[in-house]
C-alpha cells in the first residue's frame, strides 16, 4: 500500500493510474474519491492489497476545509458560477456556533455535482445538462469542527466526519447558517482510518526516487487495519483460520481485529469474534502469506 499526496488538477483515477505505472502494477486500487480540487490523503493499493481497501473506504475522515464567506456557486467550490453575493460580518464566536450546530448525527443532501448516481449516470453529468434531480437525504456523522484559523470572509476548519460526509456541502449550509452564504475554496485531506499524511508522497517525489528508494516507500497492506485489535495464532489455529475454518478461541467479542500467524509480520487477513469464535472475513492466500503455513485441511 502506499500513501499518496495527490496534487491539485488531477482526478484520483488519474493519479493512481501514474503511481500505478510507477510501480509496474497489474493490479491497483484507491481508497476514497478525492475531487480534483482537493489535494491530500490518498491511499493506493497494489495486488492483494486490494482486498482490504473497502476499509479505508469505509473509515472515518479528517480534513482541512477552508470556506469563503459571501459567496455561493453553482458547485458549491471553487470550480462553479457565482450564485449570489453577500456582506460577511461575522465573528469567530458566530463561526464556532454555525460549526456547533452541525456537529454529531446529521441528514445531509448530496450535491448535484457529485459522482453519485442516478439510473447509472452520474449526479454531475445531470448538472452539466441543466437538470436538477430529487435526492434523499442521507445520514453521516460529523465528529469534530475545529477552527484551524481564518477572519473576516476565510475561515480554515479541521473537520473529523464519517465516510459519505460531502464536505462542500457542509460548507454551504455553515454559510447559511451565519446567513452570508460560502462555498469551499480550498480542501485537503488529512486523515482516513488509522492513516495520515505522514509518511505520504507526492508523484513527483517518487518519480524522483530510484526503484528500490519507490520499494521502501510502500506500506504493508496491515496498515489500512492499524487501528483494530490484534490476534496472533499458532502454526495450526493459523492454518485453519486461511483456509477459512472457524475456530472457538478463548477471546473476547470484537466486531473487527487483524490476525497473525507465529511470526512477526506474518499477517494473513482481517476477521472477527462472535460468541468466542473467530471467523474470517478478508484473507490473503496461502501464497500472498509467502510460504510461512499451507492452509490445514479441513
Amino acid at each position: 500500500m502506499l500513501l499518496l499526496d495527490k496534487p491539485i488538477g488531477l482526478s484520483s483515477n488519474d493519479a493512481l493510474q501514474k503511481a500505478k505505472r510507477l510501480y509496474r502494477a497489474e493490479k491497483a486500487g484507491h481508497t476514497g474519491t478525492l475531487d480534483p480540487l482537493a489535494t491530500g490523503l490518498l491511499p493506493l493499493c497494489f495486488g492483494a492489497a486490494t482486498k482490504f481497501s473497502q476499509i479505508s473506504l469505509d473509515a472515518d475522515k479528517r480534513y482541512l476545509a477552508t470556506l469563503k464567506l459571501g459567496v455561493t456557486t453553482t458547485t458549491a467550490d471553487a470550480e462553479g458560477e457565482v450564485l449570489t453575493r453577500r456582506d460577511v460580518a461575522v465573528t469567530r464566536a458566530d463561526v464556532e456556533a454555525a460549526c456547533a450546530r452541525f456537529t454529531g448525527p446529521i441528514l445531509q443532501t448530496p450535491p448535484m455535482h457529485s459522482a453519485l448516481k442516478r439510473d447509472g449516470k452520474p449526479l454531475y453529468e445531470y448538472a452539466r445538462a441543466g437538470i436538477e434531480v430529487e435526492r434523499e437525504a442521507r445520514a453521516v456523522t460529523i465528529h469534530s469542527i475545529d477552527i484551524v484559523g481564518g477572519e473576516h470572509d476565510s475561515w480554515t476548519l479541521d473537520v473529523r466526519c464519517s465516510k459519505g460526509t460531502y464536505i462542500r456541502t457542509l460548507a454551504e449550509d455553515i454559510g447559511e447558517a451565519l446567513g452570508c452564504g460560502a462555498h469551499l475554496s480550498g480542501l485537503r485531506r488529512t486523515g482516513s482510518g488509522a492513516l495520515s499524511l505522514n509518511g505520504a508522497h507526492t508523484l513527483e517525489q517518487l518519480g524522483a526516487m530510484s526503484e528500490q528508494e519507490r520499494d521502501a516507500a510502500l506500506m504493508d497492506a496491515d496498515a489500512l487495519l492499524a487501528d483494530w485489535p490484534v490476534v496472533r495464532l499458532g502454526m495450526e489455529d493459523a492454518g485453519r483460520f486461511l483456509s477459512g475454518v472457524r475456530r472457538r478461541l478463548s477471546l473476547a467479542d470484537a466486531p473487527n481485529v487483524r490476525v497473525y500467524g507465529p511470526e512477526p509480520k506474518a499477517f494473513l487477513g482481517g476477521g472477527h469474534i462472535t460468541a468466542g469464535e473467530l471467523i474470517s472475513t478478508r484473507l490473503l492466500s496461502p501464497l500472498e502469506v509467502q510460504g510461512l503455513i499451507q492452509p490445514a485441511s479441513k
